[in-house]
């Protein structure tokens, strides 16, 4: 699955302010429309993978959160989260580049990270589609393989003592 980046998804967002903004997180689940932006954090990633190589990566995640017994019919209008969006990237400029990943949970699905799989217009609304994130190796990825070394390098073993003229039980050593 191919990753949005925050600059697609906020192009996406300036393009349909209108628009009411959906989250659906599983096929005919959605974010009941009372949910929060509760806070959008921008994480710079540095690893090593199972290969040795060293990767780094921004992500930009969105957390939302659905208050409970709240309920309401329209979910909010991008131009509401595109405010949000502007009063945090005055503090915290956000990078262009970076992953977006939707941080998300309620009493029925435990939080999580998601990515959005693709952006919908339907009707009123700009739906975006939920897809939990897919573990990768990035060796095998580089045509590599995954994991330790097929055989370990061999290391000589010596027997100190002989080597500097010492025999066992001669005391001197």
């Amino acid at each position: 699955m191919e990753t949005i980046n925050w600059r697609s998804f906020k192009q996406a967002l300036v393009s349909n302010p209108e628009l009411e903004l959906q989250f659906q997180y599983a096929e005919n689940k959605w974010v009941n429309a009372a949910y929060h932006i509760t806070e959008i954090k921008q994480a710079p990633i540095t690893s090593v993978d199972c290969g040795g190589v060293m990767n780094s990566w921004t992500e930009i995640i969105i957390q939302l959160m659905e208050p409970e017994n709240q309920h309401q019919q329209n979910a909010m209008k991008v131009n509401k989260a595109l405010a949000i969006i502007e009063l945090v990237e005055r503090a915290l400029p956000l990078n262009p580049s970076g992953t977006v990943k939707i941080e998300f949970g309620n009493l029925e699905f435990d939080t999580r990270q998601l990515v959005p799989n693709e952006i919908i217009i339907d009707g009123d609304n700009l739906v975006i589609d939920l897809r939990p994130d897919a573990v990768q190796c990035k060796a095998i990825e580089r045509g590599g393989s995954c994991g330790a070394p097929a055989t370990k390098p061999k290391t000589e073993l010596k027997n100190l003592a002989v080597a500097a003229g010492c025999e066992p039980g001669s005391g001197c050593c």
